[in-house]
């Protein structure tokens, strides 16, 4: 049976020529439906590249793997100004657009995800009846507030101008890697920060729907609050114990950024494995 389905072919045909050639979804088949198929997620202005070297490895484990391209990322202009209509409407739709591709294209879905990437994989994880979910270092707050200032916070900057700000403000366009924006608009950080109060507010009520769910943290984070994840963690975990996980990892520098090989491949090289693992679900008991 082939994997190819409508849904499939609508993705892959939005990467006109506007988008870059790494900036486009990465979708690794077999031919037919697997065992296993398995969607990830990268981060807010980075690209499908980001997840290449996973999506490589995987598939070669035999699975198909799913790289999308988060809305309005992508683009070969990377000083864009697209992402200041990332919604989180429009974030929520297309991740249920993934999750009906991966259901395609395998019995079991695995969803994983980076930062903004891995925000979505927890909402999944929350709300979806999917195999496994692996929330990697996602954004459930910023790491220097206190997490009960998000909300009032985000939903200000809603309401003030949309502003465009550099991630480095000393490299500036020139920070790397280039399969990835430069710069952020403040609107869709605070559109993301509505999709981490809703999983905040669900967890606390209910149980995760996944059957297996893992959290990956850096305990020397720098930019996205582990407090806020160390919450969620205590939500489900309240009301499910069994196939909930968390890993901090420890000993790797202060940094958020722990999976893009092109920017700390060091760092890269020690996660991976843990990934690797828990994306396949290797060692548990």
């Amino acid at each position: 049976m082939s994997p190819s389905s409508r849904r499939l072919d609508d993705l892959l045909a939005r990467d006109d020529a506007r988008i870059a050639e790494r900036g486009r979804t990465i979708a690794l088949l077999h031919g037919r439906r697997t065992e296993r198929a398995v969607i990830l997620l990268h981060g807010m202005s980075a690209s499908p590249a980001q997840f290449e070297r996973f999506a490589r490895d995987l598939h070669a484990r035999g699975d198909n793997v799913l790289v999308p391209r988060l809305p309005r990322h992508g683009y070969r202009d990377r000083m864009t100004t697209a992402l200041a209509d990332l919604t989180a409407d429009r974030l929520i739709r297309a991740l249920h657009q993934y999750l009906a591709i991966g259901a395609e294209l395998g019995a079991q879905v695995t969803i994983a995800g980076f930062s903004l990437g891995g925000l979505l994989a927890a909402w999944a994880a929350q709300h979806v009846g999917i195999d496994r979910a692996v929330a990697i270092a996602p954004f459930f707050g910023v790491a220097v507030l206190p997490n009960r200032w998000m909300n009032p916070l985000a939903e200000l900057m809603l309401r003030l101008p949309n502003r465009f700000q550099w991630w480095d403000p000393l490299a500036r366009e020139r920070q790397q890697p280039e399969h990835g924006y430069p710069r952020y608009a403040t609107h869709a950080i605070a559109q993301a920060y509505r999709i981490a109060r809703t999983v905040l507010r669900d967890a606390a009520r209910t149980a995760p729907l996944a059957a297996h769910v893992a959290i990956v943290t850096n305990a020397s984070e720098s930019a996205v609050n582990n407090r806020a994840i160390r919450r969620l963690y205590a939500s489900w975990t309240a009301h499910r114990a069994a196939g909930v996980e968390m890993l901090a990892l420890t000993g790797l520098p202060l940094s958020h950024d722990i999976i893009e090989p092109m920017r700390n491949p060091a760092v890269a090289d020690r996660v991976y494995p843990h990934l690797l693992a828990l994306l396949r679900g290797e060692g548990e008991r």
